[in-house]
């Protein structure tokens, strides 16, 4: 070692190990000390601090110099400090179970979305579409975890979370936590509108037989020092940490059965699913044993959801003998056999099979059914806690306040059902002295707790009470009774005893508070904060339950009513009400809603305008719900107060921008365009975006049908577009004197944000609007210069062909919103032809050969029934057979290539030959002849073979050119009528193939 070195590799260790606590992540950042710091035994901060800290100061935004804020900027820095947060949860190894439990959903969702960019997945490409087998092993990985997450996100956020109690305000503080609170609604928002794409990429994964790999620090590495690598070293070799194919399985089974199982509570049917993935899941543990490394299942939680399922859905070569209990109780509660469960409760007193925290939770279950209005279910909780009683004073426990509030006002049937349960409980001649002693002190302690001397006889006399009471002790209580006998009859009042003493009042608060969350009639409602209100005055009982929220345009207002009950009742009815609405249960939505307007009528006009605004969405929601989906129209007055409501021009009345988006969309879907263009007050198209956008949008529909000088609307519709989807550019000379190019959206440019756009458009279901909207985004689209396949779209032509200034577009956001736009439009009317054409299109642009063929091969299915009719040559056209040709080509079905190269209007006979050449074709080659009806091509075919020498092959083809039909003499009608059949045959079973 020279000297120079000897003295930097000295200076270099005698440098503080720990760096202050203000700039560590700079410390780490600068000094490459993060592996070092992760290597210690106990690091501090933790690595997912590290990841936190890493995340938030690469996503913190710049401020400019004229004080604006703007987005992180992309610089090394930032980037260094993204790929630290990966490093250090492949230090991890990515186990899901540690990132979930230490990191907030926001967090996790961008260090996943950084892992799928490091693994070069596609932005903006939907999962389902890319094939996990093909995929660089790395790749697929990183779709794996961050599809695994997003299920397990899902079902994590169906559990109750118990609210922590609130500590003092601090503004900041608060601010902050409402801000990641809206971040993670929004991210589960759409986490559950990808989760059925997501459990379909697992399923998928399922299907593997390859191991995979995660990035490690060392991949990592190398991709932050040399990026091109990235197909060589990381990804398409063995670098990295292995998943072994089992384990991937194993943990990919488990989290889908999480996924069914939560989704069987609103369709039972799934629980099947889940079954299966939980027995699975066992199966590969078993299989996998302690050699795990990387597979990290809790598997108790495993073993209840199996327990479960077994109960939910018995097994299918089960008979009823062969149940648990547990699926004998589930089967009475689900068919309202309840005294065949009661039954089962009794036998299982005998025996202790059932667990009491499964006992409790049935009894829990009815009582919220009979809390609920079902009286008949009083009896049936009462029977049931007797048997829960019993079984607890059998194990020693004490009695439940349940039980004593249940035997408040004993009768006598239910001092025989009570004595029967102790008989069949207990059996005398195999008990331990312990059962028999904890039963006998039971009924001493009933007798001794009733007033009424009957009743206590009922039970003294009783065989069980005398087998195992002594006489000594039966005489003794005999004596108590007689002795406390005149005192009961004499006195005018009788005595309380100790079971009738009310239960305090923080337990009734919470009963009432129960039965406030679950009721939803708003009698019962107003009935409940009554007696709250009677209880204390202290608590603001709008915030009992953290599901209840109205909008913050509102809630201002709401809150400021003097008068704690009133505020309450208006609070709670409103956010029940709009959770009604959204739920679309309209009944008690308009319920609820009325009450509100019929109380705050009284005392506030400005809350009167609101709910009436609440009113007519939630008619807009019903109509659109039911009669509007058979196309009724709605009824007059319904428009009429749209309409009012657009020119609505109250002061300082708070306004919900979704009102206004719902109306100018419902004017749309119901072709109101004559009002939209004419009739709609001048002062709104300034103050409102949506109804300048309708307007344009109803204009444009109204003048299609003439000639291309009269569509002024039409380039004013589209300058409006292209002004939402436009950024400014600025200039900015770095530290190393080059010159960047910063874009940033500006908001004063367009009349409402693209995501606004995107939003609205979402609520459209006319198809003119939206195949209006749709091509002018294709148009916009293909105006690129770099683009080299364009979309096709109908009523293309009526848009500008140019754009003064290209960098003034956003076009990736242009490019995300048609995709987003086409999935919307199909889920509408997913046979729409033209719509059709352009999602094939699409995916032809992108690369996705064998979607775009099903998507090609769906709109002629469409348009033909099923090809079993011509497909009209305006659908089918040459560009749309070369784009199908092509798709063929690059999948290797150079057979159907050769096919379908006899649809062009000219035969491209050097294509097809070409084609035919191919040996390497992984179509059905040789059972495709037949459906060849050029003659010419099948001449080639037969010389090919007999130069290769195939010769079963060229027998076929021979056969095939000497069917009578391909006669070169045959009439032209004959030689079409060959051709079509030939067609539709191979048409139809191109479809059966890629459908």
């Amino acid at each position: 070692m020279s000297a120079e070195a000897a003295d930097r590799e000295a200076a270099t260790s005698s440098r503080p190990c720990t760096p202050p606590q203000t700039c560590w992540f700079e410390f780490l950042l600068e000094e490459s000390l993060l592996e070092k710091h992760l290597r210690k035994p106990c690091p501090d901060p933790a690595p997912v601090q590290l990841i936190v800290q890493f995340l938030e100061q690469a996503s913190k935004p710049s401020v400019n110099e004229q004080n604006q804020v703007q987005p992180p900027p992309d610089n090394k820095r930032n980037r260094i400090l993204k790929l630290l947060a990966l490093k250090v949860a492949a230090h991890l190894k990515w186990d899901l179970d540690i990132l979930e439990k230490s990191l907030s959903v926001p967090v996790l969702n961008m260090l996943l979305n950084e892992l799928l960019c490091i693994s070069k997945v596609p932005p903006g490409t939907k999962h389902i579409d890319m094939d996990l087998a093909t995929l660089p092993p790395t790749t697929a990985m990183a779709i794996l975890l961050y599809n695994r997450w997003a299920i397990r996100t899902i079902v994590q956020s169906s559990f109750p979370v118990k609210q922590a109690k609130p500590g003092p305000p601090q503004l900041s503080v608060m601010n902050q936590m409402q801000q990641e609170k809206e971040l993670t609604e929004n991210i589960l928002k759409v986490l559950k509108e990808q989760a059925s794409d997501s459990i379909l990429v697992l399923e998928a994964a399922l299907k593997l037989n390859k191991d995979l790999y995660v990035h490690t620090m060392r991949t990592l590495d190398l991709l932050a020092v040399e990026p091109g690598m990235v197909n060589g070293e990381t990804e398409s070799s063995t670098a990295g940490l292995k998943i072994r194919t089992e384990e991937m399985q194993c943990q990919v089974c488990y989290d889908l059965g999480a996924a069914y199982f939560q989704q069987g509570s609103t369709n039972a049917a799934v629980y099947e699913n889940a079954r299966e993935k939980f027995f699975r899941t066992k199966e590969l543990i078993a299989e996998i044993g302690s050699l795990s490394l990387h597979c990290t299942i809790d598997e108790r939680r495993l073993a209840g959801y199996c327990q479960a399922c077994d109960v939910l859905v018995p097994s299918p070569d089960s008979t009823s003998q062969q149940w648990t209990p547990y699926s004998q109780v589930h089967v009475c509660l689900r068919s309202g056999n309840y005294q065949e469960a009661i039954k089962i409760f009794i036998e299982d007193n005998l025996t202790f099979s059932l667990p009491v925290q499964f006992r409790q939770s049935v009894l829990r279950e009815l009582f919220q059914k009979a809390q609920q209005g079902n009286e008949a279910l009083d009896e049936i909780c009462f029977k049931v806690c007797a048997c829960n009683t019993v079984r607890d004073i059998l194990e020693g426990r004490t009695i439940s306040v349940q039980f004593n509030q249940l035997f408040l006002r004993p009768n006598k049937e239910k001092i025989d059902f009570l004595l029967e349960v102790c008989s069949r409980s207990i059996n005398l001649e195999k008990a331990s002295d312990s059962l028999k002693e904890n039963m006998a002190a039971f009924l001493k302690n009933v007798c001794l707790g009733l007033e009424d001397l009957q009743y206590v006889f009922m039970i003294s006399s009783h065989e069980l009470f005398i087998t195992l009471l002594k006489d000594e002790e039966r005489k003794l209580l005999v004596d108590q009774m007689r002795k406390r006998s005149p005192r009961v009859n004499l006195c005018i009042k009788p005595v309380t005893s100790f079971y009738d003493i009310p239960a305090s009042a923080s337990v009734n608060v919470g009963q009432l508070e129960h039965q406030l969350i679950l009721s939803v009639d708003p009698w019962r409602i107003r009935q409940i904060l009554i007696e709250l209100h009677g209880m204390t005055s202290e608590r603001q009982f709008w915030t009992v339950s953290n599901k209840w929220e109205v909008p913050s345009v509102y809630s201002g207002v709401i809150l400021g009513i003097k008068d704690s009950l009133t505020r309450d009742l208006v609070y709670i009815l409103m956010a029940k009400g709009l959770h009604c609405s959204t739920v679309k249960d309209f009944c008690h939505a308009k319920q609820l809603f009325a009450a509100c307007l019929e109380l705050v009528t009284e005392f506030s006009p400005k809350l009167r305008q609101v709910m009436l605004n609440e009113m007519l969405l939630l008619d807009i929601h019903t109509h659109e719900a039911g009669t509007g989906q058979s196309g009724e129209r709605p009824p007059s007055d319904l428009i009429s107060r749209v309409r009012g409501y657009l020119e609505m021009r109250l002061p300082d009345i708070p306004l919900r921008q979704v009102i206004a988006e719902e109306c100018v969309a419902f004017m749309l879907n119901w072709r109101e365009n004559e009002y939209l263009t004419l009739q709609v007050p001048a002062f709104l198209l300034q103050s409102n975006p949506y109804v300048k956008l309708g307007q344009l949008l109803a204009a444009t529909c109204k003048e299609l049908p003439g000639p291309k000088e009269s569509r002024r609307t039409a380039k004013d519709l589209w300058e409006v577009v292209v002004q939402i989807c436009s950024v400014s550019s600025q200039h900015k000379r770095g530290n190393d004197g080059r010159v960047s190019l910063i874009k940033q959206r500006e908001s004063t440019l367009g009349i409402m944000y693209r995501s606004e756009l995107l939003s609205f458009i979402k609520k459209l279901r006319e198809p003119l609007v939206l195949t209006i909207i749709l091509s002018l985004f294709v148009k916009l689209h293909n105006v690129r210069e770099d683009i080299v396949n364009d979309i096709t779209a109908e009523h293309i032509s009526i848009w500008p062909s140019s754009i003064p200034n290209l960098q003034s577009v956003d076009f990736e956001a242009v490019a995300v919103t048609v995709r987003e736009l086409v999935r919307y439009t199909l889920s509408v009317s997913p046979d729409h032809l033209s719509w059709l054409i352009i999602q094939a299109d699409i995916y032809f642009a992108t690369n996705q050969y064998s979607a775009a063929l099903h998507y090609y091969l769906q709109a002629g299915a469409v348009c033909s029934d099923f090809f079993n009719k011509a497909v009209p040559p305006d659908v089918y056209t040459d560009q749309v057979i070369k784009r199908m040709i092509k798709c063929c080509s690059l999948l290797n079905c150079h057979t159907q290539v050769a096919i379908l190269c006899q649809f062009l209007r000219e035969i491209d006979y050097k294509t097809a030959f070409k084609s035919l050449q191919e040996q390497n074709s992984h179509d059905a080659m040789d059972s495709y002849y037949d459906y060849i009806w050029d003659v010419t091509i099948l001449e080639y075919l037969t010389y090919l073979h007999h130069k290769r020498g195939e010769t079963d092959k060229r027998q076929i083809a021979i056969k095939a050119i000497g069917q009578t039909e391909l006669n070169a003499s045959n009439p032209e009608e004959v030689l079409q009528l060959a051709a079509q059949r030939r067609k539709k045959k191979f048409l139809q079973a191109m479809a059966k193939l890629y459908f």
